[in-house]
């Protein structure tokens, strides 16, 4: 039998199971305005030819070194933009019951966090940072303005929740999901705190699962870094440790390690997942690119081929769609190799529609994916 066979099956018998399963995700949270670049303007409106890839516009740029230039973004559309807000929508559309706690603005909170709200429970900590995302065919610049992070620290989630609403909604999550490490100034102090004063204070949750994502740390240090993954590795004394990882991610974290990180093929992918698992001793390393994933475990290694497009609709979020499959697979206790298919096809029909997936919509791609 086949993964995606297995997978359909798995589904089928145990999918009912999210509804009963708790999350808690924080804490950014990101206004996006995703726009194209334009190369060659020939009317109003949409009548443009944008860049070609991120190549040719880099080109653009270096050329007006010494002089000036101008290059158009032309907007498409505004959206839910952060790690957290983005993989907790993914989330709640597979069936898990959502707490999101992050950067959602000033009550009622920002209207691209509406329509989450009506699907989870919302906590705002300070305004939403906010994203140009620049899409391009074989990539995204991510452009940030971020000032209003620097608020999210443990002294606003606890005045936000409560004291004791805080420690509670940790102790009574299955998953716990804190993303967006590179861009929050106090991350790596939010961590120190859950683990020196929050979990003690609370009995654990039996088969609890924590989820990191780090987004892209090349501009943190590497000390600040490793003292993040060591932090990281410390929340395994109150469950299952989950570091999520795209490519890029891994690399960087690879180097941060001492860790070669090999080829980037099925072999390659699977032993970089599992050395950096040795390495932290987690329980659980994902390595997601474009068109595949991996994941180590003490058990061992595994990678699954995903349903890639050339022509996606979107690229920005993929990354926490896959997130949210995956860890979706894994509240099922469905076996690595599940958890990884799960991922990409919450990430392949994300790209494809510019929509969360239900499971019927992951039911379908897989009964379509040849």
């Amino acid at each position: 039998m086949d993964f995606k066979t297995r997978l359909q099956g798995e589904l089928r018998d145990r999918g009912n199971a999210l509804d009963t399963r708790r999350c808690f995700v924080g804490f950014d949270g990101f206004v996006d305005t995703i726009v194209s670049p334009v190369a060659t303007r020939l009317g109003q409106g949409e009548n443009f030819t944008p860049f070609a890839g991120i190549a040719d516009f880099g080109r653009r740029i270096v050329d007006a070194a010494g002089k000036s230039t101008n290059i158009e973004l032309y907007p498409l559309h505004d959206k839910l933009g952060g790690n957290g807000p983005i993989m907790a929508g993914a989330l709640v559309g597979l069936g898990n019951t959502v707490t999101c706690v992050g950067a959602l603005g000033r009550a009622p909170g920002h209207p691209v966090f509406a329509a989450l709200g009506r699907r989870a429970r919302l906590v705002s900590l300070c305004e939403p940072a906010h994203t140009t995302a620049v899409e391009f065919s074989d990539g995204k610049l991510m452009l940030g303005m971020m000032r209003s992070l620097d608020g999210i620290t443990p002294e606003a989630i606890e005045a936000a929740l409560g004291a004791d609403g805080y420690r509670d909604a940790i102790a009574e999550s299955d998953l716990v999901v804190l993303a967006n490490w590179t861009m929050i100034p106090n991350m790596t102090a939010i961590f120190a705190d859950l683990a020196d004063r929050i979990l003690p204070s609370r009995p654990g949750r039996p088969g609890r699962i924590f989820f990191f994502d780090l987004a892209d740390p090349e501009k943190r240090s590497r000390a600040d870094l490793t003292a993040a993954l060591a932090a990281i590795a410390r929340f395994g004394d109150w469950g299952g440790v989950t570091l999520g990882l795209n490519l890029k991610e891994a690399q960087q974290v690879a180097a941060a390690l001492g860790i070669d990180p090999g080829p980037e093929d099925a072999a390659g992918l699977r032993s970089a997942a599992a050395r950096i698992r040795e390495r932290l001793a987690v329980a659980t390393v994902v390595i997601h690119p474009k068109e595949s994933a991996a994941c180590a475990t003490r058990e061992g290694s595994w990678w699954v081929p995903g349903p890639y497009t050339a022509s996606p609709r979107i690229t920005t979020g993929a990354g926490d769609h896959f997130n949210a499959g995956f860890a979706s697979g894994q509240l099922l206790g469905l076996p690595p190799e599940s958890c990884l298919a799960l991922g990409v096809c919450t990430s392949g029909h994300y790209v494809r529609t510019g929509e969360s997936p239900s499971p019927a919509d992951i039911r379908a791609l897989l009964g379509g994916w040849h």
